[in-house]
This record gives structure tokens, C-alpha cells and sequence, in this order.
């Protein structure tokens, strides 16, 4: 159960112009030859009017893509997490609905606030807090990434956050983020961890996390589910950190970091003899290969969003502020 899906890597695309993005460090050596590193100075990730131009791109081909349940049409605006989650979306739905999605209602992203760090390297990446027609009064916060000048912008993460729960950011004097390093240890949890600490909480417990919908909650459900009358519930929880999972964080004023992470999910459903699984919905079963006869494997990606106070600070405890998780195959035996 615990095969390890390669990231899906971004589409190489033609150069693109964006000049305040390119700026690059030059040094003279010592025959007066101009040497540059770009991948060394430390820039803003892209400018705001970059990074509005990103969502616009994104929420034009999330619509087409949706409307059409044709994964196609936003796979270059769509990449780690996300990728994940909505090609599968889409994929199901094609299955059912080979003529494109009936209920389709345009996504509208509204008031976009922009937080971009400023750093070396790559990838570069920025958070867009926006309001959205769906999801009720929460805010869509999304995390655009790219590797390379020569790359579009890709939609990472996207996870739903109350509006009295998104943080403030720690700037400098023009308005510039802070990006939090994956190993770094002034945090509660170096981000590096918070996945692999994550899938360990879900199975064993513990107090690195604060109780919640996300934490404690979400463990209590899976507890009441695991045995019922002619079906046992098995859960198995991975890490996914690699490539374009890899967790990214910013520095919020307290001296903390909101962290954006991934995780992998399994559920078993296993009946007993002379019983059988649960009929699933159209949609898993559009995800599902095999013939359902004695159990049910249901693979699933997760992303989440989390404060992790400073080392030292409070009782410690990561709270996970929002998840979204969407099922990505299924296998029947």
C-alpha cells in the first residue's frame, strides 16, 4: 500500500519576458569578466502585478478545465498537491459526464492579497489570499511556485482558512515576505517535518498538535469508523515531501511560520465473510481499478496549511488551520 507517486513535474514553457523577475547579481572577477547569479540574489519571488496576472491565468484555465472536465486544460497552471487532487477531480468526472460538467459555475477569485517572499534560489513562490463564490465566507489561499524564469506560474496548494485565522506576515520596509527555510529550527517543527509528524500524530497521538477538526477530530471520526458491523476500516498515513511537495513557509509577525505541507492517505474497507463493502459513489468508483469483491483500497492526497509557533513559545503546538484532500485512485479486491 505504500507505492510512491513521482511528483508530477511542471511543463517547460517558452522563456517568459518578466524583467523585474530576472534581475540578476553580477561580480567581477578578477579578469574583469561579468560573471552572473541570478540563483543567488536574493529577489522578490515575482511582483504583484506578476503575481495578479498568475491568479487571472489560473482561475481562466481552473474554469475551462472544470467546465469541460478535461484535466488537459489547466495541467500547466496546476502542479504538486493541487495536481494531484484536481486531475483526478476532473478525471472522474469525464468518466461520468463525457460531455463536460452540468453543474458547472465559474470560480470567481475576488479581493487577492499577495504575499511574496523575497529570496535566493529556486523555486520562487507567493501565497494569494482571496475571497471566492464558493466555499462559504473562508478564505482560498493559494501557493503559486515555479523553478525557473522559462516556467509558468503553478497553482501548488490550495487550502480554505476561516478569515479570523489567517495570520499577519513579518515584511521588510517594501512590503516583501519572509520565506521560513525547510530545515529551519527556530519553529516549533523544523516545516521539513510537519508531514512526516503529521501522518505519525494520525496514527499514534501525541501533543506536537493542537486538538481541532484536523487533529483530534478527524481521529475520533476515524476511530468510530474503523469497526462496524460486517466492515473493518483500516487507515495507513505517509509523508510526500519531495519535488514539487515540498513544504513552503512564510514568517508571520510572532516570529512563527505558516506552513504549507502535503501527506498521503489510505483507506482499507474490508468486509467480513458473507458481507460486502459499501457500494461506493460514481466518483470512486470512476477512480477504482479492479472488481470490489471482499475489500476496497481508496488513495487519497491531502494538503494542509498550519501555524507553527516559534521554538520556545506557548505550549508548542502546530494548530492545522485548514485541509484539503481529494481521492486520487481506489483499487478493489
Amino acid at each position: 500500500m505504500s507505492r510512491d507517486h513521482g511528483p508530477r513535474r511542471p511543463r517547460r514553457l517558452e522563456k517568459c519576458a518578466l524583467v523585474s523577475a530576472s534581475a540578476t547579481a553580477l561580480s567581477l572577477t578578477a579578469s574583469g569578466c561579468v560573471v552572473v547569479h541570478g540563483e543567488r540574489e536574493v529577489l522578490p519571488a515575482a511582483t504583484r502585478a506578476e503575481a495578479a496576472k498568475a491568479l487571472e491565468r489560473f482561475t481562466a484555465a481552473y474554469n475551462k478545465a472544470d467546465e469541460a472536465y478535461d484535466a488537459s486544460l489547466d495541467a500547466d497552471h496546476t502542479t504538486g498537491a493541487l495536481a494531484a487532487i484536481d486531475s483526478a477531480r476532473l478525471k472522474a468526472g469525464r468518466a461520468n459526464s463525457p460531455d463536460g460538467n452540468p453543474a458547472h459555475t465559474p470560480l470567481e477569485l475576488t479581493d487577492a492579497q499577495f504575499t511574496i517572499p523575497k529570496k535566493a534560489g529556486w523555486p520562487r513562490w507567493f501565497v494569494a489570499n482571496t475571497r471566492a463564490n464558493k466555499g462559504g465566507t473562508a478564505r482560498w489561499l493559494l501557493v503559486f511556485t515555479r523553478d525557473g524564469l522559462d516556467e509558468t506560474w503553478q497553482a501548488a496548494y490550495l487550502t480554505l482558512v476561516a478569515p479570523a485565522k489567517v495570520p499577519g506576515f513579518r515584511t521588510d520596509q517594501a512590503g516583501w515576505a519572509e520565506a521560513v527555510p525547510a530545515n529551519s529550527t527556530d519553529v516549533s517543527v523544523p516545516p521539513a517535518g510537519l508531514s512526516k509528524g503529521y501522518s505519525t500524530y494520525l496514527k499514534d497521538g501525541g501533543k506536537t498538535f493542537a486538538d481541532g477538526v484536523h487533529t483530534s477530530s478527524w481521529r475520533e471520526s476515524r476511530e468510530k469508523r474503523s469497526i462496524r458491523p460486517g466492515l473493518v476500516t483500516q487507515y495507513i498515513d505517509e509523508p510526500l515531501t519531495n519535488g514539487d511537495y515540498a513544504p513552503l513557509a512564510l514568517r508571520t509577525k510572532d516570529g512563527g511560520a505558516l506552513v504549507f505541507f502535503t501527506t498521503r492517505h489510505f483507506e482499507k474497507q474490508t468486509a467480513a465473510r458473507g458481507a460486502s463493502v459499501p457500494t461506493p459513489n460514481r466518483d470512486v468508483l470512476a477512480l477504482t481499478d479492479g472488481e470490489i469483491k471482499q475489500s476496497l483500497t481508496m488513495e487519497f492526497v491531502s494538503n494542509e496549511v498550519a501555524l507553527d509557533p516559534a521554538d520556545g513559545s506557548g505550549n508548542g503546538q502546530v494548530s492545522v488551520l485548514g485541509r484539503v484532500q481529494g481521492l486520487t485512485s481506489g483499487k478493489g479486491e
